[in-house]
């Protein structure tokens, strides 16, 4: 679970206190590991400063506190504050833009030349996948792969990611699809042929950022019409 650090201060020395940020990134680098920061002043008070960290859990942002950089850091820290700074701990519940992300990263692995990527970077071990073009749901990890493997001893293919649309844990993908036939598609021998197709997929998340569901819409008929399996 993504884990978000909120530190609070009150200093007028607002640009040493910047200084010295830019200092621990500099010490820590190759060892810090915290994903995004964000320092904000508050625009009713400029001696009010926030600073907000993302780290990718919480212990991970326990091993980053024990480097002894962030230690000396902080003494810093808290001798240019006019009062001791507060932290307030969060576990992230929600982060659309993250699953955002990881929905754009499903069509990078799956879309990779040689040996498919591992996808349980992108989804839980038991998604469930929608796909009314398939007489059963996939069900589990080994069946997302038999699947994905499918479509890519068919097509040499690529994806783009038209647009995105995020809201609550879900996460909307249309997208365009071309790819070029080298091998046996549904009954179809390798036509060499180059095609292309559109869709749209809905993924639920869970927190972590894993899909756990998925929802798939696409142009199956007009592919199988480019193939010559089906009248225009």
């Amino acid at each position: 679970m993504t884990f978000v650090q909120i530190i609070d201060c009150k200093t007028s020395r607002v640009d040493d206190l910047n200084r010295l940020m830019d200092r621990w990134v500099e010490q820590t680098k190759g060892k810090r590991t915290a994903t995004h920061s964000i320092v904000g002043k508050d625009r009713s008070d400029a001696s009010h400063v926030v600073e907000i960290v993302e780290f990718p859990s919480y212990d991970v942002a326990m091993r980053n506190s024990q480097l002894p950089e962030t230690d000396r850091i902080f003494r810093e820290m808290v001798a240019l504050c006019d009062e001791m700074p507060t932290f307030t701990d969060l576990d992230v519940v929600r982060d659309e833009q993250m699953y955002k992300a990881a929905s754009r990263r499903f069509f990078e692995l799956v879309s990779m030349p040689g040996e498919l990527p591992p996808l349980d970077e992108v989804f839980a071990e038991g998604y469930h996948d929608h796909d009314p073009n398939n007489p059963t749901d996939t069900v589990g990890m080994d069946a997302l792969r038999r699947e994905s493997e499918m479509w890519r001893s068919a097509f040499d293919f690529t994806f783009t990611v038209e647009d995105q649309i995020a809201d609550g844990d879900r996460v909307c993908t249309r997208w365009a699809w071309k790819g070029t036939q080298v091998g046996d598609f549904m009954g179809i021998q390798p036509t060499g042929m180059e095609v292309s197709m559109t869709g749209m997929v809905v993924h639920r998340f869970r927190e972590d950022g894993k899909a756990v569901e998925g929802w798939w819409q696409y142009d199956l008929l007009g592919l199988m019409g480019q193939l010559g399996a089906v009248e225009a």
